[in-house]
């Protein structure tokens, strides 16, 4: 991996705002009252219920989604809602550990989320602490993802496959976001970086094999297919929606 010039995080993380707004992470008190933390949307609870103020951030975030997308399947709509999630939290992380050297303690605790935002996800970091960027893996993979897709996993039947395949595509995703800004600012040596520490994520049974690296084609489907007027994702593994000919 190529050592960069690394320097502190900084209180508000200021640097990602250079690689585009889906990796900026507000810090400090979310702008009202009363929005959860993800570990509240990753704790278990009751079954979905007619909506009312105390139901479950998750199921807020997945009905969300389904009426933005005119989803009919709850499943496909958690699909979505997971990958939009992972995409977050991959490009948060892998930026602040390519521009700045160390990875934000990102702990479901400390990050306040609005579910009921638009796409990207809104998110709150309450505190800025900084960790070894060799702490990646824990930080999103085993901090978010395992609990997240237990969750959808119990609520709404998606598979685990489907979801480590998200997961794996919106890490190869933002990989390739950062090569293009990388490319464009001419820092070759922030691609390189993002190049080496993504390999080392996807050693992990969890998302080893969720992509072809011959094609960059992941080997699951997200189901985006099966919302009106839906196609395919440009990593889907197959080359025309299943049903249609």
């Amino acid at each position: 991996m190529v050592l960069l010039g690394f320097v502190d995080l900084d209180p508000e993380l200021t640097a990602l705002g250079a690689l585009g707004g889906f990796f900026v992470l507000r810090t400090g008190a979310p702008p009202r009252d009363g929005l959860p933390t993800l570990a509240q949307a990753y704790a278990p609870g009751p079954p979905d219920a007619p909506s009312d103020a105390h139901e479950h951030p998750m199921t807020v975030r997945v009905r969300k989604v389904a009426r933005s997308l005119r989803a009919s399947e709850d499943r496909v709509a958690a699909s979505i809602a997971h990958q939009g999630l992972a995409a977050r939290l991959w490009s948060v992380a892998l930026g602040c550990a390519t521009l700045y050297g160390h990875v934000p303690d990102l702990d479901p605790r400390l990050l306040h989320w609005d579910p009921n935002g638009s796409a990207p996800d809104d998110l709150w970091l309450s505190e800025v602490r900084a960790l070894p960027v060799e702490a990646l893996d824990t930080v999103v993979r085993a901090g978010h993802l395992a609990p997240l897709a237990a969750v959808l996993t119990s609520r709404y039947r998606v598979s685990g496959r489907l979801l480590r395949g998200n997961a794996g595509s919106a890490l190869a995703s933002t990989v390739r976001m950062v090569e293009g800004w990388a490319r464009a600012e001419g820092r070759p040596g922030v691609a390189e970086c993002a190049r080496a520490l993504a390999a080392g994520l996807f050693t992990h049974p969890d998302l080893a094999r969720t992509i072809d690296p011959a094609t960059g084609r992941r080997r699951s489907c997200c189901l985006y297919y099966r919302l009106p007027g839906g196609g395919l994702c440009g990593d889907c593994c197959f080359d025309r929606p299943p049903g249609r000919g």
